[in-house]
């Protein structure tokens, strides 16, 4: 039987590409890739998520990656209803990574608060009926999709290197990160505007805007 893991990168940075990895394996196989050490990508520092992507081609049959640069995200977000953007965007891609693997079984981490909810838009978007698992901290609790946070979360990790060699520095991507935050405010007050990698969906720029119009006020 042929199972899948599907998990995401970057869900709620303001910079760069959402990042969304699906790994299929033989579920003999499960406990081979397992030994490798394979856990949720969070839990592991960063020279051993490297290590680790380099390791899991080796134990499972196929891999697939889809990135969604931020113009798209915008795109999708701005089109999508309120309550349901990033999860029925998720649910999509997660769908055209399970579309391509082909699997008896996949395992995906619900980003929907309901479960089944995002299991069955999931399903809407596929061409067959494998069986689909969703449950949160899916990363945590099975090897196949550990394994994809990890392909997905390297994936992400290099593309904001890229993006670093570019701009300089900018931090990790999220808002709360202070460089990142230096970041967007320095380069809005010497452009006027924010770099095209940046999510203009985000509630962070606006209120980023809102900010240094209000010092330019006071001064």
């Amino acid at each position: 039987m042929r199972v899948c893991g599907v998990d995401d990168a970057g869900r709620g940075p303001v910079i760069g590409p959402l990042v969304i990895a699906g790994i299929t394996i033989e579920e003999k196989k499960i406990e081979e890739l397992r030994s490798l050490g394979v856990k949720d990508s969070k839990m592991l520092i960063a020279s051993t998520r490297t290590r680790l992507s380099k390791e899991i081609p080796s134990v499972v049959d196929d891999c697939h990656v889809i990135e969604l640069e931020a113009q798209e995200l915008d795109r999708i977000v701005n089109r999508a209803p309120k309550f349901q953007r990033l999860n029925l965007l998720e649910a999509k891609v997660m769908a055209q990574v399970i579309e391509k693997l082909k699997p008896d079984v996949a395992y995906v981490d619900s980003s929907d608060i309901r479960t089944d909810r995002f299991k069955n838009n999931i399903l809407y978007c596929l061409t067959f009926t494998p069986r689909i698992v969703s449950e949160h901290k899916a990363d945590i609790n099975y090897a196949v999709v550990s394994a994809a946070s990890i392909v997905a979360k390297v994936r992400r990790d290099s593309r904001i290197d890229e993006l670093k060699r570019e701009y300089g520095e900018i931090g990790s991507g999220y808002a709360h990160d202070p460089a990142t935050a230096r970041f967007l405010r320095d380069y809005y007050s010497e452009h006027g505007d924010f770099p095209p990698i940046v999510r203009r969906s985000w509630k962070t720029l606006r209120n980023i805007v809102a900010d240094l119009a209000q010092t330019s006020l006071v001064w």
